[in-house]
């Protein structure tokens, strides 16, 4: 088989369901697992070159509706008559359930059901833990700063926070993204404000800069310093590595609940060692 994956969250359900051997093909973003890093780029995920993906002559195409702009990218293979299919998770059930879709269509079913039950294993392993927290800080989750953008209650990092024994102070929008304002984030006042801006590099967000913002000087989180910026790849990209992602955070909120994160031990999981 030759794959062609135009998302990075693809990308790592591919390498996590141990496929990643068959893909010829990625968008310019996806960086795990580290076997795609010498493959063809084909631009970015919301702008991807056809025609270059049409030379790779694949066998099927990962597509993905998880970001609005996508769109065309689907208009792009059907122009095309590529062979695709279309992955548009917005919470851990349904990266289980992509897990089968794609099996399904790569002709792979036990395997899909393999990496499926590897997945759930560890989600109710966490969910145990979380049961254990007397004590459930509230979060806020930052994707954006200006506008603010926050996942709401119908996203993945909601189910993420609740299993790492937190609360995110927007469950209770049902949206899976919410556009609101420093004013509604100041009002809710969470224990932790954790950044992870999407598309910008760890390194480039800058914790000390929320102090400066309007009202913050009142904010539990800000006088407690307890703002974090948190790696965009383990929390903003709907995929297996989420897990990875709720280790580290469930350690920092409950270190004498949740073990420490251990990055080899985390990376085997992922490859199903």
């Amino acid at each position: 088989m030759r794959i062609v994956s135009l998302c990075p969250s693809n990308t790592e359900l591919l390498g996590f369901m141990g496929l990643d051997k068959h893909i010829v093909g990625v968008d310019k973003y996806s960086d795990w697992p580290s076997a795609v890093d010498k493959l063809p780029r084909l631009g970015s995920d919301m702008d991807i070159d056809m025609d270059a993906v049409e030379a790779l002559r694949p066998d099927l195409v990962i597509a993905s509706l998880t970001v609005p702009g996508m769109e065309k990218n689907i208009a792009g293979l059907q122009e095309r008559s590529l062979p695709f299919i279309t992955l548009k998770p917005k919470s851990l059930s349904d990266i289980a359930d992509n897990m089968i879709a794609v099996g399904e269509a790569l002709d792979e079913p036990e395997r899909a059901r393999s990496a499926r039950s590897r997945y759930e294993d560890m989600l109710a392993h966490y969910a145990e833990l979380s049961r254990r927290a007397a004590d459930k800080p509230s979060l806020y989750w930052e994707w954006w700063p200006k506008p603010v953008f926050t996942p709401g209650g119908g996203n993945w990092l909601t189910e993420i926070s609740s299993l790492a024994g937190a609360v995110n102070v927007f469950a209770s929008d049902e949206r899976a993204s919410v556009k609101t304002d420093w004013d509604e984030v100041i009002g809710r006042d969470p224990d932790y404000i954790l950044l992870a801006w999407v598309g910008v590099r760890d390194q480039l967000v800058k914790p000390e800069s929320v102090g400066k913002r309007p009202g913050s000087e009142r904010m539990r989180a800000v006088a407690g310093q307890r703002v974090r910026v948190m790696e965009e790849s383990l929390y903003c990209r709907p995929s297996p590595l989420l897990i990875a992602g709720l280790r580290k955070l469930g350690h920092m909120l409950h270190p004498e609940l949740y073990p420490p994160y251990d990055a080899e031990e985390t990376e085997r999981w992922l490859n199903g060692q």
